[in-house]
């Protein structure tokens, strides 16, 4: 997927402008927030539970290489096939050379953020390949052409009526506008797809050091359709998703669900070890997993170490102002929300998204639900702090901190500009007392009014009631 996380600017006030965005956005609301604080409220040792959890993941993280050559040694005593791929160019070609040997022509594919990364529907498609996106949210997206908008829910920003029109210009057939009736539309549209497709694309919610396995969490039976009908499989995922222990997994599936879409656990979840033995009925004849770098070692023992414990929830989005309003595709990438301010950025380069870590309020929710624990405020003023140390914020934005800095440390030069400042504001106010533009501070003042100052400073009127308390 090619990045446009450096437009960002540009791509929040398009769909700021769009009123069927809005409109779509205000429907979706806090509806996953909702369900998550009810689902966690099953659990009576959530901290302890989250805290345990983290440390998972750091541990995983700590010792990776360790855990990586032990998952590569079980998955090969099961049969699975193990490439390892430094860049999304590398992953690309490695699909397309087992394609190529297995004689694939057309190729079924369930959610797969990595695969979004490497733009492989592109590079499939380009070689003379059918490509079918199965899960119904992304299905829905390759009919329209777009990126997906959320980790767990990728046509969120969709409405009925969208989608009935998609499906009646797409299948050419008679346009429903009900739920249920889109949903066997799609089934029947889907299911000749997975008989006849000879490669099934997934990612991987985690691998398993211990056994080998690839763990796939969903809630559409497309998953599970993907893995066993087409006679070869390939899991893409990153190199941190690795755990440990089968016990590492039963922890986090405590916590993924609830933290996702507030179930308590999917429909599906499924360990994938191995293609099918000789006496076996289903899965594919060959399994193959390809473990993806795509700039994740360059984190490694950074202060933006803690980002890489992510498990995909898409609870910090459900909970951040910021992206209830703008949605996920204006972040550029594949990855929306805090954790795309953040992993974006790490991924890429800070000089190709450096106005996604300032694309936050930091009010802190995403920290509060996030169920690994990462600092997502503290990590996006890491990358605000590094923006600034590469020169990468604009001059007038360096020259204002600078200033703010001098006068900080400068008590008596605070106090009169302080005065100068609450003089000139007052000057601007219109007659409600309100100022609507600040020179300088057009994008803060252009959707909000700020009150003017009363003519006191802080400083003064604290030294008043200071007087008169002593």
């Amino acid at each position: 997927m090619h990045s446009k996380a450096d437009h960002f600017k540009e791509n929040s006030r398009r769909q700021l402008g769009d009123a069927t965005l809005q409109q779509n956005m205000r429907r979706f609301g806090g509806r996953f927030a909702q369900a998550r604080a009810v689902a966690m409220e099953e659990l009576p040792d959530l901290e302890a539970l989250r805290d345990q959890a983290a440390a998972i993941r750091d541990r995983s993280l700590y010792q990776l290489d360790e855990w990586l050559l032990r998952f590569e040694a079980q998955a090969k005593n099961a049969g699975i096939t193990v490439h390892w791929a430094a860049t999304g160019a590398e992953v690309n070609r490695i699909v397309l050379e087992i394609a190529q040997a297995a004689d694939v022509r057309k190729v079924v594919k369930s959610k797969s953020m990595v695969s979004e990364e490497t733009g492989l529907n592109e590079a499939l498609i380009g070689a003379g390949l059918h490509v079918v996106e199965t899960d119904l949210g992304e299905y829905i997206l390759q009919l329209a052409e777009e990126p997906p908008s959320h980790l767990i829910a990728p046509a969120l920003h969709k409405n009925v009526e969208e989608v009935a029109d998609l499906f009646a210009a797409h299948h050419h057939t008679p346009r429903q506008t009900d739920i249920p009736s889109l949903c066997r539309e799609a089934r029947v549209q889907l299911r000749p797809h997975f008989l006849d497709a000879d490669m099934g694309i997934t990612g991987g919610n985690f691998l398993i050091a211990e056994t080998g396995s690839v763990v796939l969490v969903t809630n559409e039976g497309n998953g599970r359709m993907v893995t066993t009908l087409p006679r070869v499989h390939v899991a893409i995922t990153g190199i941190e998703k690795v755990l440990p222990t089968l016990d590492d997994l039963t922890t986090l599936l405590k916590l993924l669900p609830r933290s996702a879409t507030g179930q308590s656990i999917t429909n599906y979840v499924s360990l994938l070890t191995g293609p099918r033995h000789d006496d076996e009925r289903e899965g594919p004849s060959q399994s193959h997993i390809i473990l993806v770098d795509g700039g994740r070692s360059e984190v490694l023992g950074t202060a933006l170490q803690p980002a890489l414990r992510c498990i995909r929830c898409g609870a910090c989005m459900n909970h951040c102002p910021v992206y209830q309003n703008i949605g996920g595709q204006a972040y550029g990438w594949v990855y929306p929300g805090p954790i795309g301010a953040i992993l974006t950025p790490a991924y890429l380069g800070l000089d190709q998204a450096r106005d996604l870590p300032q694309a936050a309020t930091l009010c802190g929710a995403c920290e509060v639900v996030c169920p690994v624990r990462i600092p997502l405020p503290a990590l996006m003023r890491e990358l605000r702090q590094q923006s600034v140390q590469q020169g990468l914020r604009p001059w007038r934005e360096r020259l204002g901190v600078r200033l703010w800095h001098w006068l900080a440390l400068h008590p008596r030069s605070y106090r009169w500009f302080s005065r100068v400042l609450i003089w000139g504001l007052s000057k601007m106010a219109n007659a409600q007392g309100m100022v609507t533009r600040l020179p300088g501070l057009d994008g803060w003042t252009q959707g909000r009014d700020m009150p003017a100052p009363q003519g006191a400073s802080f400083h003064s009127l604290y030294r008043k009631t200071s007087r008169k308390t002593s």
